[in-house]
């Protein structure tokens, strides 16, 4: 059978659920795919093309002949586990932090910066989610006409933080509705209707580290180093889907019908903007789909020029899995893989 042997570490996890959802549904040529996941997890059986597959524990024996490792299992482990499969000679796609700021790493979304991948040493880092969906949303108006400022506020769905806060936020919800008390264990408030300005920890300047990726990692992948970007970051209470409130101070003026236009022929774009209508982008409808929605585009009243547009996506899947494995399949086109 033709194909690539894959790996997945993490393969429990949200994310390296929705990996092996992606890989079926697109038809990525897979010969043997192998799944790695913590001793605590070694032993469970998922499912595959109709074939139940083990979860074995992530070894350094378990990446022979395998060549593409797609990883999110957290920092700690790719840091550990990505240099050993690529000394097994497998390219590491890589969902964690670890590797987004390396200089010698790129940090590739596949609508905006698909060439970086040819100069990859062996590991290619995947971006923030929040970042992706705003990148692949700013870049086709940057790449008409630049972009001089972002300004971002972003309402983040709780599946950011993993399956533990999906079921914390199901449970409060159910609590709070009972009249019941809740007792948060992943965030530090309740979330269930609640709102938390802060995810990820705080720095001495007062923004998160999840801020901080915005502005960093918009910079690597839109080649422009120099690019100003503050970001507000808010956890809300969504099980699935980023939303995102996206100023842009403009080099030049730009109408919001010129806007519309640039971004509906822009890839992994999808334009819902018609308010007389009540047709803007929700999670809800976002959720387990591709694209990168964008509506409520008009003009800025603070930024002259600038336009102000609302940017949504499934977080899980084009904000982690769908895109390192479009990142897989630019290797192939480019036959890197």
């Amino acid at each position: 059978m033709g194909g690539y042997c894959v790996a997945i570490v993490g393969a429990t996890g949200l994310v390296g659920q929705e990996f092996i959802k992606v890989l079926e549904q697109r038809n990525f040529p897979v010969a043997e795919l192998r799944l790695f996941a913590s001793d605590r997890s070694a032993g469970r059986r998922l499912t595959f093309k109709g074939e139940e597959l083990p979860v074995l524990e992530t070894s350094e024996a378990g990446f022979k002949g395998v060549q593409l490792a797609l990883f999110s299992a957290g920092a700690e482990v790719s840091r550990e586990w990505a240099p050993v499969a690529v000394r097994a000679g497998a390219v590491v796609v890589d969902n964690s932090a670890a590797w987004r700021l390396e200089p010698d790493v790129p940090l590739v979304v596949p609508e905006v910066n698909p060439e970086d991948v040819t100069w990859h040493r062996g590991i290619i880092a995947n971006p923030n989610c929040s970042t992706i969906q705003m990148v692949v949303a700013v870049n086709p108006i940057h790449r008409v006409n630049r972009v001089r400022r972002v300004i971002v506020a972003t309402y983040q769905s709780v599946s950011g933080s993993g399956s533990a806060a999906l079921e914390e936020l199901r449970a409060q919800t159910e609590a709070v509705l009972r009249g019941e008390a809740v007792c948060p264990s992943v965030y530090p408030h309740q979330i269930g209707f609640n709102l938390l300005p802060h995810i990820d920890r705080f720095y001495e300047d007062g923004y998160t580290k999840e801020e901080l990726k915005m502005l960093q990692e918009t910079r690597k992948i839109m080649h422009d180093p120099e690019l100003p970007v503050s970001a507000t970051c808010v956890r809300v209470p969504v099980f699935i889907g980023h939303s995102e409130a996206v100023h842009l101070e403009l080099t030049e003026p730009m109408s919001p019908a010129e806007a519309r236009e640039v971004l509906s022929r822009a890839p992994g774009v999808v334009v819902l903007d018609d308010p007389a209508r009540n047709v803007y982008p929700m999670p809800w409808d976002a959720a387990g789909r591709d694209d990168v929605f964008v509506g409520r585009i008009r003009e800025d009243k603070a930024f002259q020029p600038g336009l102000v547009m609302w940017v949504v996506a499934d977080n899980v899947r084009k904000g982690a899995a769908l895109n390192a494995v479009q990142i897989a399949e630019e290797l192939i086109r480019r036959g890197l893989l």
